[in-house]
């Protein structure tokens, strides 16, 4: 319990502190509220202006779950297929590389033109941003296998589908995360240029670009706020699945040694 409260209470900490030097510098430099408000007030605009928002939010943060499932999808299935198939790997790799030289904002654009002011360009963005760093984890992971488990596997006779699945695939989890907590990060980012490009109307960052056209300053801050609080919740989700889906990384390294041998004794 006290180590939870640590953790939680630490970066609840650092929130307070930066919203405290915000406002520092924003009394202490007599900035004038038309170029930047106070904390309370851009926050207050977000509970005023609530019934607004809250449909626009959970339109975002549905693009970014779109979006993040399908481009950790694309990256874990291509990671795989490129690990495994070392000619594949050579072949696309360049053009992965490639594809990020694109910025988003220049590819949203065409993306709208393709498919319309729907959902579909966003999700596009979200996914491309994500699968980029979803498949250079999982190529990373499985290039660094330790060898000691895939002999002791084959001396126990694994099949490869075995050893893939009980072994591999187990020490890529780390690598995984790594690149899905990058992907959660830029996730609603890529959903936001989306919004952007689409100017559909009713996304958040149309109302955005509407309340920055009236000088409405309070509103233009509270959105950001609200974005922000989107991309840091969806980083804290998946650092908590990875907490989930890692025990072992919790063990010490002769218990995970242990762990694996009387796994498998138990399977022969």
């Amino acid at each position: 319990m006290r180590k939870a409260l640590r953790n939680i209470g630490i970066p609840l900490l650092s929130i307070v502190l930066l919203l405290v030097v915000w406002q520092a510098i924003v009394v202490g430099f007599h900035v004038q509220s038309y170029i930047a408000p106070r904390p309370l007030a851009a926050l207050r605009s977000i509970t005023v202006n609530w019934s607004s928002l809250s449909p626009l939010v959970l339109g975002t943060i549905r693009e970014t779950i779109y979006g993040f499932v399908s481009g950790a999808t694309l990256g874990i299935v291509l990671g795989v297929v490129m690990a495994k198939i070392p000619f594949i790997q050579k072949l696309i790799y360049p053009l992965l590389v490639l594809s990020q030289a694109v910025p988003s904002i220049a590819l949203a654009t065409p993306l709208v033109l393709i498919f319309g002011l729907t959902i579909k360009p966003i999700i596009i963005v979200v996914a491309w941003i994500v699968f980029f760093p979803v498949t250079v984890s999982i190529v990373d992971g499985l290039s660094h296998v330790d060898s000691d488990l895939l002999n002791l596997a084959k001396v126990y006779g694994a099949s490869s589908m075995r050893t893939f699945w009980q072994i591999e695939m187990p020490a890529a989890v780390s690598p995984l995360f790594s690149g899905l907590k990058i992907g959660a990060t830029y996730a609603v980012t890529g959903a936001i240029i989306g919004e952007l490009a689409s100017s559909t109307g009713s996304n958040l960052a149309e109302y955005q670009q509407h309340a920055n056209a009236n000088f409405d300053v309070a509103s233009v801050y509270g959105t950001t706020i609200l974005m922000t609080i989107i991309g840091i919740s969806w980083f804290l989700l998946v650092v908590g699945l990875e907490v989930w889906a890692t025990p072992w990384q919790r063990r010490t390294t002769a218990r995970q040694w242990r762990h694996v041998v009387a796994r498998w004794r138990r399977r022969d």
